[in-house]
């Protein structure tokens, strides 16, 4: 592997801890900063295109949200050029409005694009593996 992709794939890792971060502390402008502006959305069967959108749809979803806490785990990232694809881990652990804790074992697939001189996301597909209780008492994924 070359210093070049090396240093890619870095910073993508990077765009990805900012991203987490901004999930963390609710931070809609930061967050969306890092969607290209043709960007798309895809989780729980809807499909958001376009940075303004993608945010709206960021802020309405946190909005249902007394506290979430999105880590980001292990990834395995593919550099092409000025593209790049890559499969993250993660977890959230959050309160719904009502009080309700739970917890979100996912997959992200992932679409990246060198936008002026940074990487974007330009395409983020969730794949949930499980949702429910913290405690993993909810419907476990089939094995």
């Amino acid at each position: 592997m070359g210093a070049d992709v090396r240093a890619d794939e870095l910073a993508i890792r990077g765009l990805i801890e900012r991203y987490a971060d901004a999930v963390n502390r609710g931070d809609a402008a930061d967050w969306a900063a890092l969607w290209s502006d043709d960007g798309v959305w895809e989780l729980f069967g809807r499909r958001i295109a376009g940075r303004q959108a993608v945010a709206s749809a960021f802020e309405g979803a946190m909005g249902g949200f007394a506290f979430v806490f999105h880590l980001v785990h292990s990834a395995v990232i593919d550099v092409d050029g000025d593209a790049a694809r890559g499969r993250w881990t993660i977890s959230e652990q959050l309160v719904d409005a009502s009080g309700r804790p739970g917890m979100l074992l996912a997959l992200y697939h992932d679409e990246y694009r060198r936008d002026r001189g940074e990487w974007r996301i330009a395409r983020r597909r969730l794949e949930p593996l499980y949702q429910g209780p913290p405690d993993l008492s909810g419907p476990l994924p089939d094995a």
